[in-house]
């Protein structure tokens, strides 16, 4: 039988580490981490997302400490937050921003693995962890967003809970369990306050199962090759860690701006009005980040029979279907894109329909923004009908006719020949 391994550091540390390999993992994690030599800025976003998530949950953990779950004080304890506690309004500006920084962090991330083809096998659990992580993220999102109790947060959130009635038999069942009662109510403020702050310690948890699939196989790099050496990889410290620092000081410094000189812009102004359930605003809009999916909810019409009065699925619940559909078709990815090649560096017809793509979503958060009337309503149509043919036609459509261009040998040839 084998003799335990003796500890590699001496002192506290190696005593301890000997014992419960704490520094041992965090070493082969963050520093021996061997990640391809090639990786630009944009694979900085994942770190900066790790730090959005970290100031999240910090700042709020001392805001509950000065919040009061109830419908008749949580608009007040939210005042007091701002005016009485000693920098109670930089932690609340910060948590209240930072949850849109944090959304612009893991949306750039997003929409990079979708350019440099990062959901392709090996690393299909990995990419389903991601969008498991964006789903918990907007539910979290949604229920810190009711916590203020202000106007746009109690309508928010009569609007959404009572999508799930358009869901036959049980719909009614769900609304009911969600508001605790025949309303939006004291006891839905205490339901979403509590999953609130429970939410971001599974988002961890999901966020620890991502860094353990990336690490199974490897970060994918910018050509969208497999390492084939030693040649092709470099240690993550010093390499990458000065490349993230570099990263989150640009991106702190957006956010210190919006914190510091814009705190509400990302924000609704009818938010600072106390809840009122007898007066509705004329327009109700959630937070930016969730614009998109508002948009494809508003813009599915009923589902009928082609020139019949017949209705097969009505408007409302065609629109959850499809919102929901939004994100459960991203899950599906991996197989739609059938292509060997990853990155859309060498996938020159791919490249066009992604910007093509990524210009659907950002005029789907626009139309979200807007009146569902008018030309509006149409364009949502149009928009969200691109997003669903993007995914179900166009991507195994080029599966078959696109040709690539040639790959490189490794990825040290390119980063090391002399251009």
């Amino acid at each position: 039988m084998a003799a335990p391994q003796q500890p590699q550091q001496k002192g506290i540390i190696g005593w301890l580490d000997y014992r419960l390999p704490i520094f041992s993992a965090m070493k082969h994690t963050l520093v021996d981490y061997p990640a391809p030599r090639n990786l630009n800025y944009w694979w900085s976003f994942g770190s900066i997302a790790g730090m959005c998530l970290m100031a999240q949950i910090i700042t709020g953990i001392v805001l509950v400490m000065h919040y009061t779950p109830h419908v008749d004080m949580a608009f007040d304890s939210v005042e007091h937050i701002m005016r009485d506690v000693n920098y109670g309004w930089l932690l609340r500006y910060m948590h209240a921003t930072g949850a849109s920084m944090f959304f612009i962090a893991v949306y750039i991330h997003i929409f990079r693995g979708l350019y440099y083809g990062s959901y392709k096998a090996p690393r299909e659990v990995l990419w389903w962890l991601g969008i498991v992580i964006l789903i918990l993220m907007m539910a979290t999102a949604f229920m810190g967003y009711v916590l203020p109790w202000g106007q746009m947060s109690f309508w928010g959130a009569t609007v959404i809970t009572n999508l799930f009635s358009a869901f036959p038999l049980v719909g009614e069942s769900i609304v009911s369990w969600l508001w605790g009662g025949f309303s939006v109510d004291n006891p839905t403020l205490n339901r979403f306050f509590s999953l609130h702050y429970l939410l971001p310690f599974v988002i961890v948890a999901a966020v620890f199962l991502h860094l353990m699939a990336l690490h199974q196989h490897g970060s994918s790099n910018p050509l969208g090759i497999d390492a084939k050496g030693p040649q092709d990889k470099i240690p993550f410290h010093p390499y990458y860690t000065v490349k993230d620092f570099f990263g989150f000081g640009v991106f702190f410094m957006l956010f210190a701006y919006f914190v510091f000189f814009q705190p509400n812009y990302l924000g609704h102004p009818d938010n600072y009005i106390e809840a009122n359930p007898l007066v509705t605003p004329p327009h109700i809009v959630p937070e930016w980040y969730f614009l998109p999916f508002y948009a494809i909810l508003r813009a599915v019409p009923d589902v009928a029979i082609p020139f019949t009065n017949v209705v097969l699925i009505e408007a409302k619940l065609a629109g959850v279907l499809s919102m929901f559909g939004s994100l459960i078709v991203l899950f599906f990815l991996p197989w739609l894109d059938g292509s060997k090649v990853r990155s859309a560096t060498f996938r020159p017809l791919f490249k066009w329909f992604f910007w093509l793509f990524l210009c659907c979503c950002i005029g789907l958060g626009y139309l979200g923004s807007r009146p569902a009337e008018g030309t509006y309503i149409i364009w949502a149509r149009v928009l969200t009908f691109w997003y669903f043919f993007h995914f179900l036609v166009i991507l195994p459509v080029l599966t078959k006719i696109e040709k690539p261009l040639p790959l490189p040998k490794s990825i040290s040839k390119p980063v090391l020949e002399p251009k």
